[in-house]
């Protein structure tokens, strides 16, 4: 059976986060094996955008 973990990554309106610099933090995660599955956005309380990451898990014992 599959199994995943998870993260989160949070850029603040706050921070004035460019398109390029959010790009660059995907391409970095997308690197470690993680995919992008949600992406919220909201200006309440300069939240701005939150990504969520999912990557599947190496069952203990498997090689590869």
């Amino acid at each position: 059976m599959k199994t995943f973990e998870y993260d989160i990554l949070s850029f603040p309106m706050t921070r004035k986060t460019s398109l390029a610099d959010m790009q660059a933090s995907l391409n970095a995660k997308g690197a470690e094996g993680w995919e992008v599955v949600s992406i919220s956005t909201s200006e309440f309380a300069n939240v701005g955008h939150t990504v969520f990451l999912k990557r599947e898990t190496t069952p203990a014992g498997a090689t590869a």
